[in-house]
C-alpha cells in the first residue's frame, strides 16, 4: 500500500471511530411534559398511588393533595435522613444522628418508635429501608454488613458479609439492598443473603436506580439514562428536559419529577 492510500484509508478509518464516538455520546430521549406544580419546600419525595405527594420543609415531614395536607415532625430526633415510601400505608422515617426510626401510618401518625442503640443487638445504623414480612433493611456499621431487623420481635440478623468499601448511595425494594460503594461500584443483595455484583456506575450527582439492570442519574444538571446490559458500555441516553438547572429528581412508575426550588415538572418516560 503507496503512502496516499495508506492515509485516505486511516483518514476513513479514524473518521468512522469519531463518529461511532459522537454518536454514542449524543443519543437522546425526549420524555413528555405531563404537569407542572408549584411548589415552595427543601425536598421533595415523590408520588403514591393515590395521588399524594411528599415533601420535607423545615424538616417537616407532609403529605398533600389538594387541600389536604398530613403533617409530621420530631424536633427531638434532629434531621431526617431518609424516607422509605414503598408501602404508603407504612412509611420509614430514618433519623440517622439518633439511630432511630420512625414508622408513619397514612395519615402520618407515629405507629412505632425503634431506638436501635437500645437494640440487644449492637446496631449503628448509616441505612434503613423497608423489607418485607414486618422487616427493616439495615447497614450495621459496627460490623460493616447488611442486616434485616423485624421490628415486632426487636430481632436484628445479618444477611450480607462484611463490605469492604463504604456506601456511597443505597436504594432498596422489599427483597433488595442496592448499593453503590465508594468507588462506583454497584451490587444488591437479597433476603437470603444472596450478594451480586451488577457493574460500574459513572460519577454522578444524584441516582435513582430502577432496577437491577438500569439506572437514571444526573451530572452537571444533564440527565442520563443508561441499561448496563447495552453491549456498548459507553452509550449513554441523554434524557432531554427543558429546566437547564434542577435541586433533585424521582422516577417511579415511568414518571419522572424535577425538582426546582419553585416547582415539579412531571414528564411521562417509558425505559426499554
Amino acid at each position: 500500500m503507496n503512502r496516499a492510500v495508506y492515509k485516505i484509508v486511516l483518514f476513513l478509518f479514524l473518521s468512522n471511530c469519531s463518529f461511532s464516538v459522537v454518536s454514542a455520546q449524543t443519543q437522546k430521549t425526549a420524555p413528555a411534559l405531563l404537569s407542572k406544580l408549584n411548589f415552595e419546600a427543601d425536598e421533595f419525595l415523590g408520588y403514591d398511588a393515590f395521588g399524594y405527594y411528599y415533601q420535607i420543609k423545615n424538616n417537616v415531614f407532609s403529605k398533600i393533595k389538594g387541600t389536604e395536607i398530613f403533617e409530621y415532625k420530631n424536633v427531638s430526633l434532629g434531621k431526617i435522613t431518609k424516607v422509605d415510601l414503598q408501602n404508603p400505608l407504612k412509611i420509614v422515617l430514618f433519623y440517622e444522628d439518633f439511630n432511630t426510626v420512625i414508622l408513619l401510618d397514612n395519615q402520618l401518625n407515629e405507629v412505632s418508635k425503634i431506638n436501635f442503640s437500645q437494640n440487644t443487638t449492637p446496631i449503628v445504623a448509616s441505612a434503613v429501608g423497608m423489607s418485607t414480612q414486618n422487616q427493616l433493611w439495615v447497614f450495621n456499621t459496627l460490623n460493616q454488613q447488611i442486616g434485616l431487623f423485624d421490628y415486632l420481635k426487636n430481632e436484628y440478623k445479618t444477611t450480607s458479609t462484611p463490605l469492604t468499601e463504604n456506601i456511597l448511595y443505597y436504594q432498596t425494594d422489599f427483597n433488595t439492598f442496592y448499593w453503590i460503594d465508594a468507588k462506583n461500584n454497584w451490587y444488591s443483595c437479597d433476603i437470603f443473603g444472596k450478594t451480586t455484583t451488577l457493574g460500574k456506575v459513572p460519577r454522578f450527582d444524584a441516582i435513582v436506580l430502577l432496577n437491577s439492570n438500569q439506572f437514571i442519574f444526573s451530572k452537571a444538571n444533564v440527565l442520563h439514562l443508561k441499561d448496563i446490559r447495552d453491549v456498548n458500555s459507553d452509550t449513554l441516553s441523554e434524557i432531554e428536559i427543558s429546566e437547564k438547572t434542577f435541586t433533585n429528581f424521582c422516577y417511579k412508575d415511568q414518571i419522572l419529577s424535577i425538582f426546582t426550588p419553585k416547582e415539579i415538572t412531571n414528564y411521562k418516560i417509558v425505559t426499554p
